[in-house]
């Protein structure tokens, strides 16, 4: 995915995060997101594993401090009202149950909503769990930003998860290159509430390892 396409998924992301919400951007795609919720907008409370509370953004060239970064070791600018603290009280927010919604990239999506994201499975592969299993389960909801293929051109949305588990059952919307689609609770297939004008919905059904609904989709789109 190139860096427009990153940004517009995660301007696509910021649009969908209601009034109030707590959400916590995981290492990666998910902490773009910051950088599209626009002051002023609607209260959006972000949230960062390695201990930060609030609003921020990328820092500016001439303004990063190296020990001011989200959770990808990004450096950022604080915007006011935010709030730094210790790892382990972050970590009590997010296995307590505090946060609204998480944002996670993925190796793969199964369609009941298992997720896998630290781990192929290849032995020469470093693990990297990370936070992503208190997340996972910690949030009430979890959303997947992630490119809809892997490199080789395989589907990331698959009827059942063949790298080791991150946490099962626990993604809600799917957001890809090819569009917004809600896992389903009878493992078969996915909703599509949105899909990328620019991919045929032919690319969109041969490139998902699950059937497709079309059916939630405005008549506009």
């Amino acid at each position: 995915m190139n860096t427009e396409d990153r940004s517009m998924l995660a301007a696509r992301i910021a649009g969908d995060i209601p009034e109030g919400a707590y959400v916590n951007l995981g290492i990666g795609m998910p902490t773009l997101v910051a950088n599209h919720l626009g002051e002023g907008d609607k209260e959006v409370i972000l949230h960062t594993e390695n201990g930060v509370l609030g609003r921020w953004i990328d820092a500016p060239e001439g303004e990063q401090d190296p020990d001011l970064v989200n959770a990808g070791k990004v450096p950022i600018k604080l915007l006011p009202g935010a709030a730094i603290f210790h790892h382990a009280d972050s970590f009590a927010m997010m296995r307590g149950g505090h946060l609204d919604i998480c944002v996670l990239g993925a190796f793969q999506v199964a369609c009941n909503g298992d997720l896998a994201n630290w781990h192929t499975g290849d032995p020469d592969a470093i693990p990297a769990v990370g936070g992503a299993m208190d997340l996972a389960i910690g949030a009430k909801q979890t959303f997947v930003m992630m490119d809809h293929v892997d490199r080789d051109g395989r589907p990331k949305i698959v009827p059942q998860l063949t790298y080791p588990p991150t946490g099962l059952g626990c993604v809600t919307r799917i957001y890809t290159n090819y569009g917004t689609f809600e896992t389903c609770s009878n493992g078969r297939k996915v909703r599509a509430l949105f899909v990328n004008p620019a991919i045929p919905r032919e690319e969109i059904v041969r490139s998902t390892g699950v059937e497709v609904d079309f059916s939630g989709l405005h008549p506009a789109d």
